[in-house]
């Protein structure tokens, strides 16, 4: 009798034990699958997307703008990244659609200046803006080193702006101001158009633009 309840009481915490045993690994062939439906490629690709999207939005912000980047060749020293690694007035040299600019730069004696300002914002005139002025209102200028300094000057913003800064009132080099409307990318800086906006350079932002900015007299 004592042997026959001995068995029972055995077989009875065999059988609990073996139903213990199902259950834990019922519960872990559950969590393996959670992991598993975790880490498969349709949730990691799901995962990405927000990043990859964050990402494109964040360069087209950071992008050149505008009809006239078409004339930007695609490599070499005048090439957005070629400019990139030159300081503005350097940069610009290397840029034919800037020659007059250029000239105008040199000859008064701005190079350095703008080449070891930190932080700075150029509306940089086309050759076809300064083709607007008759020549020889523009020889005249170019001959007066303090009226051409005061011109420049006046096309240079402290600060580098970004597109989405770039409209307001701006204090320019030359002590004045520059009032900018619109939006990206159609700007309105003091009556001329941004044809290439946002291009880099190693310490400033450039704008070119289809018309001479005139400061007040």
């Amino acid at each position: 009798m004592k042997r026959t309840t001995t068995a029972l009481a055995f077989s009875a915490i065999l059988a609990l034990s073996l139903s213990a045993c199902g259950g834990d690994e019922s519960s872990e062939s559950t969590g393996a699958g959670d992991t598993a439906a975790a880490s498969s490629p349709a949730a990691a690709e799901k995962s990405s997307e927000a990043p990859a999207e964050s990402s494109k939005a964040a360069s087209a912000d950071n992008a050149e703008f505008g009809p006239g980047c078409k004339a930007v060749p695609a490599d070499g020293a005048g090439s957005f990244a070629g400019m990139a690694k030159d300081p503005v007035a350097t940069a610009a040299s290397n840029n034919k659609d800037l020659s007059t600019l250029v000239t105008a730069v040199k000859k008064a004696g701005l190079v350095d200046t703008l080449n070891t300002s930190k932080d700075i914002t150029v509306f940089a005139p086309a050759n076809s803006a300064f083709a607007k002025i008759p020549e020889a209102d523009l020889n005249k200028v170019l001959g007066d080193k303090k009226a051409l300094t005061g011109l420049l000057t006046h096309h240079v913003v402290k600060g580098k702006l970004a597109p989405a800064d770039l409209a307001g009132e701006h204090k320019t080099l030359a002590g004045d101001t520059v009032t900018v409307s619109g939006s990206k990318p159609d700007f309105d800086v003091a009556g001329a158009k941004v044809a290439c906006g946002n291009v880099q350079t190693a310490n400033a932002t450039v704008y070119i633009i289809d018309s001479v900015l005139m400061p007040a007299k």
